[in-house]
């Protein structure tokens, strides 16, 4: 594996880091927005969405499926990008402050780690999403945010197929 870019670098936070950077923040009075998801295949819908979340809190964190999670609740086939070149992507985003990754398919385990000023979702997940009891038991906010019409990864690999044809 080659070394990894200066950007990633310099806002990734393994997940044995998380509570210890949230507190960092914190004790500086620092809010925190999260976001997760697969980010495969980014597009500008993951731009929108990232974007939005950046506008919540004074700091940004995105948490990436790993691609063992995605392959159990996406397709075994899936991801298209391995988690080191999201990471990447995301990473490479300025409004983005850090990034970070999760093992499990949902992300409640690591929002009850680091505990959230706010979570943004898309609203397609509505406000009873899995995340949504999580964030709100430790005092934070769920924002939705809407999806832009035909921009889901699964809607671009649709059309990739009808091309290829």
């Amino acid at each position: 594996m080659t070394a990894q870019p200066e950007w990633l670098q310099q806002k990734l936070i393994e997940p044995q880091h998380l509570e210890e950077e949230r507190a960092k923040l914190r004790a500086r009075g620092l809010t925190l927005a999260t976001l997760n998801g697969s980010f495969d295949l980014m597009h500008a819908g993951h731009l929108h969405i990232i974007h939005a979340a950046s506008q919540q809190a004074d700091r940004l964190l995105v948490a990436l499926n790993s691609d063992a999670s995605i392959q159990k609740y996406k397709s075994p086939n899936r991801p298209i990008i391995p988690l080191r070149f999201r990471l990447e992507m995301v990473a490479a985003l300025e409004f983005v402050d850090y990034v970070t990754w999760f093992e499990e398919t949902d992300p409640c385990a690591l929002l009850d780690k680091i505990k959230p000023d706010v979570h943004v979702n898309g609203a397609e997940y509505g406000a009873d999403c899995i995340e949504s009891k999580t964030v709100k038991t430790h005092g934070g906010k769920l924002v939705l945010i809407d999806r832009i019409p035909s921009l889901a990864t699964s809607a671009i690999i649709e059309k990739i197929l009808q091309c290829a044809k």
